[in-house]
């Protein structure tokens, strides 16, 4: 598989595009099409640096074809030439097709940076990204991209969590990058399912955007929030999962952000679109919006 190394533009900034909650099924082609156009439309328009997909890509318990539903879900972004990064939700591998598998089929395109991750930790898809910088080759932000799960254990109930496995590697991967580049670069975190402190945000008020829905996140809390706090570099997450939620919260310096469900053939009431972010070169910050789809709202 080809590499495209990252890099932030001439003028300083570094774009990403945040697909979530496809749930391309074939069950209601029409709302398929619009939500594949919805995103050949923004790319088009916006065209990012990078393009992430956060999640439930396919619902693959309603298709027999997951194979097939996966590569049309991902073919806007293989045709773009974009780079592209994928994490999984609870829908991907439910039925008929594993995470590996679906890894498998983005080794087959160039500007995928997809990655398995360790075989040692929990969870298909732990990996590390960095941009380098728009005049030299030296790490300018970092991106994180976990494996949130799926289901928990019938005898805890509601969703997976991030191991403490994964929260170990996560801190040992900042670690390297710290000691490599003399201390915390910018750094953004990717996954499906929502980290408790995401309600924990909404509950003390600090928010901008819509929470139409409760946060769907796990009952156990394994400490991760908790960890991105210690090492100082992640400066924002980003997930998916609760349809109805839209919003943008702070909490203790670490800005928690839901994306905007993508997905016509699924529930929720918002306008389907994308989020956008745009890191900044050289400052801890970043901007993020969202762009919608005008035509439905369905």
């Amino acid at each position: 598989m080809g590499r495209n190394q990252l890099k932030f533009r001439e003028d300083g900034k570094f774009t990403i595009i945040q697909i979530t909650d496809l749930h391309i099924n074939g069950v209601y082609p029409k709302k398929d099409i619009q939500s594949l156009t919805l995103i050949e439309q923004i790319l088009a328009d916006q065209q990012p640096d990078l393009i992430v997909f956060t999640g439930d890509i396919i619902s693959s318990m309603d298709v027999e074809d997951q194979e097939g539903t996966f590569r049309r879900a991902i073919d806007g972004a293989v045709q773009s030439g974009i780079p592209f990064a994928v994490i999984y939700g609870n829908h991907d591998s439910e039925k008929g097709i594993t995470r590996e598998q679906l890894n498998h089929i983005l080794t087959e395109f160039d500007n995928s940076l997809s990655e398995n991750g360790p075989e040692d930790i929990h969870g298909i898809g732990n990996y590390v990204l960095t941009v380098a910088g728009s005049a030299s080759e030296a790490d300018a932000a970092v991106l994180y991209f976990l494996d949130s799960g799926n289901c928990a254990p019938e005898s805890i109930g509601g969703y997976e969590w991030i191991h403490p496995d994964q929260v170990q590697w996560y801190r040992q991967e900042s670690t390297k990058l710290i000691e490599k580049n003399g201390g915390p670069l910018p750094a953004l975190a990717f996954f499906h399912i929502p980290i408790p402190e995401y309600d924990q945000v909404w509950l003390q008020g600090r928010v901008e955007g819509i929470k139409g829905e409760e946060v769907c996140c796990p009952k156990l809390n394994s400490g991760l929030f908790t960890a991105m706090l210690e090492m100082g570099d992640v400066m924002g997450t980003f997930a998916g999962h609760d349809h109805d939620n839209d919003y943008v919260g702070e909490l203790h310096g670490i800005q928690l952000c839901y994306g905007r469900v993508t997905g016509h053939s699924t529930y929720g009431e918002l306008v389907r679109g994308v989020r956008v972010i745009t890191l900044l070169e050289g400052k801890r910050k970043f901007d993020t919006w969202l762009e919608l789809d005008q035509r439905s709202n369905k």
